[in-house]
């Protein structure tokens, strides 16, 4: 392995140089083998109780530790100074095809931009994320990646006292909206500059010698989120605290805190009980992407013209319509694109509303419908049973139209919708078992997310979820 830390050596004045505060009694937990496979780590770095930089007792040759600053607006509102209040980006890991891997470890300790915090992350958040970033990923959604859980014996104290935990976090990068908007409003134009240099030359080599670079660059960041936003809505993904900190300028999804998956189809799902106004409900976060991308422009407007940003800004909209349609399409088994497809879908999602049907579970059995068949082997998930058939009538002369076997048709529908998805009551459990220090339930877990649209995975992850699972309340300090 290789470590070098660019941001260290070329955005002097954006961080601290710092190292992590060791997790008292620090001992791995579990690790994620496939993702260490891709990343080429040696075996003997997850032996016993593994190698100490999972819990900040050490760090590899070549590991430069520093904690980023940024700003942000937080539930539409500035917030001001932010920054990696409790983690600690520990160095670039290059790969073999020249591409390199932040190492970023979260629990670290605290940190000049900890503010109120203490600096440490507790079993059930660490958890929670290393669970949905390697959901997402194998969902096929851009994310951020989790390679260890670290837990300890050291009391962490939020509501109760809690068992402290640290994950480490990959990414290519940890670019965030915010540390563009930090130095914008602190009036630090040569820093914007700087940072938008550092960002192209890194990420986007292309455009570094493009007189049009700032323009085509905002451009991408723009259709970047625009269609991780289409992907999130089309697997039924709420992120939950999108505020312009927890945005990527890569277009990952990043920071997982209160985060939900659909279980009932509730257009105005909250999965943030911190959320009081429904800010980041499921079917505001394609406004709310456009909103955050505004104030992204704003912290750029000394690089480009307001007619260069309202026009790059124009591309959301068409892109994020493009991708979500493309894949709701693909979702319904249509092949083709017709104009009456997208009134099918609403009237679906309309009926799934009234009647709280489940939103992945709906679209796989969806995924079993037979052409020439007058009933659909979803009909009996549905109480008003008339309103069903005649949706279903509509929906059965609009495949028929296309003159597709069933098996091709079902082939492409089994690949976008998902047999299982990270529920939040799955995910509670794996955590009541590694909160006594037991990683069996969250290796199993895990196992089965790596293969999301098969029917051989484990139909305990695959059921609707039980009442209880329904009502679990999350929070930011999730």
């Amino acid at each position: 392995m290789v470590f070098d830390n660019s941001w260290f050596r070329e955005l002097s004045g954006t961080y601290t140089a710092l190292h992590p505060t060791p997790l008292a009694g620090g001992r791995l937990l579990y690790h994620n083998g496939p993702l260490a496979h891709e990343m080429a780590l040696e075996s003997d770095l997850f032996t016993g109780q593994g190698h100490g930089v999972w819990y900040g007792a050490s760090l590899l040759p070549g590991m430069q530790p520093l904690a980023q600053v940024y700003s942000g607006h937080q539930f539409g509102v500035w917030a001001g100074q932010l920054g990696d209040g409790r983690g600690i980006l520990l160095g670039e890991q290059r790969q073999q095809d020249g591409s390199r891997l932040d190492w970023h470890l979260k629990g670290a300790g605290l940190t000049p931009y900890s503010r109120m915090g203490d600096g440490r992350a507790v079993v059930r958040s660490t958890v929670r994320e290393f669970l949905a970033s390697e959901a997402l990923h194998h969902l096929g959604i851009p994310t951020t990646r989790a390679l260890t859980i670290a837990i300890s014996d050291e009391p962490v104290y939020r509501e109760t006292a809690e068992r402290g935990a640290m994950l480490m976090r990959i990414a290519p990068s940890h670019l965030r909206f915010g540390h563009f908007e930090h130095f914008f409003y602190s009036q630090q134009p040569d820093k914007v500059k700087q940072l938008a240099e550092y960002a192209i030359r890194h990420h986007w080599p292309h455009l570094t010698e493009d007189a049009d670079r700032y323009y085509l660059w905002f451009a991408d960041i723009v259709l970047r989120t625009a269609r991780l936003i289409a992907q999130w809505q089309s697997v039924g993904f709420a992120h939950g605290v999108m505020n312009t900190d927890n945005m990527s300028i890569l277009g990952l999804t990043l920071d997982y805190g209160p985060y939900g998956f659909l279980d009932d189809y509730q257009p105005d799902f909250i999965c943030n009980h911190s959320d009081y106004q429904g800010r980041y409900s499921f079917e505001n976060q394609p406004m709310i992407g456009l909103w955050n991308l505004n104030r992204l422009a704003h912290a750029l407007s000394g690089l480009l013209s307001t007619e260069q940003l309202k026009q790059a800004l124009s591309g959301y909209e068409n892109e994020l319509m493009r991708v979500w349609g493309q894949r709701m399409r693909a979702k319904l088994g249509f092949l083709t694109e017709e104009a009456g497809d997208n009134a099918i879908l609403t009237d679906l999602l309309s009926l799934m509303s009234q009647e709280r049907r489940d939103y992945t579970l709906t679209f796989r059995l969806l995924s079993e419908t037979q052409q020439s068949e007058q009933r659909s082997p979803l009909r009996d998930e549905f109480i008003d049973r008339a309103a069903f058939d005649r949706w279903y009538q509509d929906y059965r002369t609009r495949l028929l139209q296309e003159q597709v076997s069933d098996a091709t048709r079902q082939q492409v529908m089994k690949a976008a919708n998902p047999a299982l998805v990270l529920r939040n009551y799955l995910a509670q459990q794996a955590i009541e078992a590694a909160e006594q220090g037991e990683s069996g339930a969250l290796a199993r877990l895990h196992q089965a997310l790596q293969q999301p649209f098969s029917d051989a995975t484990a139909a305990e992850y695959r059921q609707r979820p039980p009442d209880w699972g329904k009502s679990l309340e999350v929070s930011c300090s999730s």
